[in-house]
């Protein structure tokens, strides 16, 4: 091999390790609260901004996306940018700003009673398209849907749910 790839080989790794390095995950519940509120403190994750409040994230797009994607977006109906930006940009949002450890604007999010990752994306894609088309965001509408959608959820699991063992105990005395 020529000495400047080798370099070049050696640059690229020196750069990239550092960013890759990861903290191990928490064992106990107790590691786990406190890395949740180490986290929830905490201005940047893993490099990447994290916005505290709804109006923070819609300036942070309105940053990071180029404006035809953003007047494509807007352009879309509503129910289509939230179904068809789901696993694209709703899965940017939950990765990198911190949905399933923790981060300021999940604890946000999770304060309006907001607290399933998916639920979480939605709202923000939702919003910001509202938001981009000047109309109510309705937020405590969209929270009483989402309450709803994984109340309703919830309710079906148990329906469908088997039980596997059961037991009856017999009282003393």
């Amino acid at each position: 091999m020529k000495p400047t790839i080798w370099i070049s080989l050696f640059l690229c790794c020196s750069i990239l390790r550092p960013g890759l390095a990861q903290q191990k995950p928490p064992e106990n519940d107790k590691e786990f609260e406190e890395a949740y509120a180490w986290r929830i403190r905490q201005e940047f994750l893993n490099d990447v901004y994290i916005p505290k409040d709804l109006t923070e994230a819609f300036i942070q797009f309105n940053k990071l996306i180029e404006k035809p994607a953003i007047e494509k977006f807007k352009n879309m109906a509503e129910p289509d940018a939230a179904r068809k930006l789901h696993f694209s940009f709703g899965r940017w949002i939950i990765h990198n700003w911190g949905f399933y450890g923790g981060s300021r604007f999940s604890h946000f999010l999770k304060g309006l009673g907001i607290h399933h990752p998916d639920d979480m994306a939605q709202f923000v894609i939702v919003s910001y398209h509202r938001n981009l088309n000047r109309k109510p965001l309705d937020v405590k509408a969209q929270i009483t849907h989402y309450q709803e959608k994984r109340a309703k959820e919830n309710e079906e699991k148990l329906k469908k749910g088997k039980v596997i063992h059961q037991e009856t105990r017999k009282k003393k005395g």
